[in-house]
């Protein structure tokens, strides 16, 4: 016993950690039970009480793939060729020509098509600048551009996908780029074909939307929490429900037009009047509870203002609770206390972080678009030279540069919001009137982020054409199916293997059979401690290592047999043939270690699932058959047990 303290302890251990892992997937099991067996304001209510615990058993469990949760995988592919027909400057007979001949080419060349259409150009004599670039430019700089350019448009699809997928609320959403040309998504839960389609092939919505008066919002927002605190509404938090802030002026004649590139600033430098919120009563003698329950909305939706400091009008809240403030916001009885020309959009990034969690703000904007996004001509992320900083410098065309003026020089320090598919990548406030359509928004933390504003600001202006190529659907029912007949066929595999293992090496094989439970068990819980997905085929590569964790064991048995066979006592011939048959295990197992590795590496999907599950159980397997059974045994020899091997 002495001598195996410290591989009791290993094991005892990993058990512990094991069921520590574990634990958030029972759990999320028993939430989910319990939700399903709710209807109506129950469910809602339920939800609401638990919606952390919740959120983080969901975070922690055991994944589940598409092919067992149900969902849909689609392959988007961006129509390159299409996006460099759109943007030649001149496409003559000869131009139209030249692409009909790349499209065709295209569908089976696996050359790029920017390499194509350089190609097809020289061949025929035509010169790249004549419908690309500057004339002077030579045509292998003209080739080089128009490859940065289309890995540009990528890029900016793949990020208009995952906006609008964060936007429809899809959960454990994957979003990943293959080759050059390709995003491949999968939503699981998600079964409306109909409304994925649109979703990702819709043209991008860039919106400019001005901020919501700030006075007028800390009124609606006091009457909010009054409301949900269950106090009266105080006469002086009444709200006009109809749209009091400022309008913008028609047409602005008297400005003068000075600027041809004007700026406007991330940052508000030109703070207006101070809109403070009222100061909330003796906040420092109360607990957190006593807060949350007297400011039951301000305890989610921090405005997060400073001492003596104006207020912008945005209210912040950590990620978790987004969904509860939506879901306040549209309650009826909230909803008569918010002016009509009022809708509300969240930060599209975290605006900061704080004690481990992600803050985004919430905006008030007024319902109706001062500006749509398809006048943008050319937007740009560069480094400012004069005081070198990130910036976006953006061209409008001439209606948008006339519209720009207009709102720019009524709208003088007030934030305007950048909105694509409702979501604000930024909200800059106007230092002045902006003529000629020429703007520079600054005030970006890194130039990551001012080349995220330069990819919102080009998508709603021209985004690349994405086709759907492949869309597949997994049903809810056929997830279903899936699981039990997963679950059905390991516990088939499991007890057909237990009854063998008992029947025919009796003691030793009841041994087998109780590590081959801890085998189960730690290979479940690595794949919860790294957040692993389980997938049907990574269920065969479960079913397929307890084979192999019992083909161990059978390997030991056997030749502990033959050992007995020629008069060793049991202790010995336990010791000989556990070193006989190492070289035996080790040695299949590597074999099979090796394939998996092979798998892996140049498998995609499934493939991949059952060989990281296989490679898993492999190496548990070859742990807990050569020393679990080991130390069982020498524990039972020590206290003198009689063992059979059959």
């Amino acid at each position: 016993m002495k001598k195996n303290r410290g591989k009791i302890l290993i094991f005892l251990l990993f058990t512990g950690l094991s069921l520590y892992f574990l634990y958030p997937t029972y759990k999320d099991y028993s939430f989910t039970k319990e939700l399903r067996s709710l209807v109506g304001d129950d469910s809602l209510k339920y939800v609401e009480q638990n919606e952390e615990a919740m959120r983080v058993a969901r975070l922690k469990r055991v994944k589940l793939g598409l092919d067992l949760q149900g969902g849909m995988r689609v392959v988007l592919e961006v129509n390159v060729l299409k996006y460099l027909e759109d943007i030649a400057k001149n496409k003559d007979e000869q131009f139209m020509n030249v692409i009909n001949e790349v499209r065709a080419e295209s569908q089976t060349s696996e050359e790029e098509v920017v390499d194509l259409l350089g190609r097809k150009l020289q061949q025929k004599q035509l010169r790249a600048a004549r419908y690309y670039g500057s004339i002077r430019d030579e045509d292998d700089v003209i080739i080089q551009k128009l490859r940065d350019e289309t890995v540009s448009a990528v890029d900016r699809a793949i990020e208009i996908v995952r906006n609008r997928i964060d936007q429809y609320g899809v959960s454990e959403p994957s979003i990943q780029k293959q080759g050059g040309r390709r995003i491949i998504v999968e939503l699981p839960g998600v079964s409306k074909e109909g409304e994925v389609r649109q979703l990702l092939q819709g043209t991008a919505l860039l919106e400019f939307k001005i901020l919501y008066d700030p006075e007028i919002m800390s009124k609606v927002y006091q009457a909010i929490d009054a409301s949900l605190a269950g106090k009266p509404i105080d006469d002086s938090l009444n709200v006009n429900k109809t749209d009091t802030s400022t309008t913008a002026a028609a047409n602005d004649t008297t400005a003068k037009p000075v600027d041809t590139t004007s700026t406007v600033a991330q940052t508000d430098t030109n703070k207006p009047a101070d809109t403070s919120l009222a100061t909330l009563d003796d906040q420092a003698e109360k607990t957190p509870e006593e807060l949350k329950k007297e400011h039951p909305f301000f305890a989610i939706a921090n405005p997060m203002q400073q001492p003596n400091q104006g207020w912008s009008g945005q209210l912040f809240t950590i990620e978790e609770d987004k969904g509860k403030v939506n879901r306040i916001l549209e309650k009826p009885e909230i909803k008569q206390l918010i002016p009509s020309g009022v809708s509300f959009a969240w930060s599209a990034k975290k605006s900061f972080t704080a004690e481990g969690k992600n803050f985004f703000a919430l905006y008030a904007v007024k319902k109706e678009a001062e500006l749509t996004g398809g006048v943008i001509t050319e937007a740009r992320a560069t480094i400012d030279p004069n005081f070198n900083t990130p910036i976006v410098t953006m061209e409008m065309n001439t209606e948008g540069a006339r519209e720009w003026a207009r709102i720019t020089g009524s709208n003088i320090n007030k934030q305007i919001a950048i909105i694509l598919d409702n979501a604000i990548f930024s909200a800059p406030v106007v230092r002045g009137k902006i003529t000629g359509g020429n703007s520079q928004i600054e005030g970006m933390e890194s130039v990551e982020e001012a080349k995220l504003l330069e990819i919102v600001l080009k998508a709603g202006a021209l985004p690349a054409p994405v086709d759907i190529i492949q869309q597949t659907s997994v049903g809810p029912s056929l997830g279903e199916d899936s699981i039990k007949q997963g679950i059905y066929s390991s516990l088939m595999a499991l007890l057909l293997t237990i009854v063998f293992m008992i029947f025919y090496y009796r003691m030793g094989g009841t041994v087998a059979d109780v590590v081959l439970f801890l085998n189960m068990l730690f290979m479940l819980a690595i794949l919860a401690g790294f957040q692993g997905t389980l997938t049907l085929p990574g269920i065969a590569g479960i079913i397929l290592t307890m084979a192999v964790a019992v083909d161990a064991n059978v390997l030991i048995y056997e030749r502990i047999r033959e050992e007995s066979a020629t008069g060793k006592t049991l202790s010995a011939a336990v010791d000989t043939g556990y070193e006989k048959a190492f070289t035996a295990i080790f040695d299949s197992n590597l074999t099979t270690f090796i394939t998996g590795v092979i798998l892996y590496q140049f498998g995609s999907g499934p493939v991949q699932g059952f060989a990281l599950t296989l490679m898993i159980g492999i190496v548990i397997s070859m742990f807990t058959a050569i020393v679990g059974t080991r130390i069982i045994f020498s524990i039972m020899l020590e206290r003198g047990k009689v063992i059979n091997f059959g």
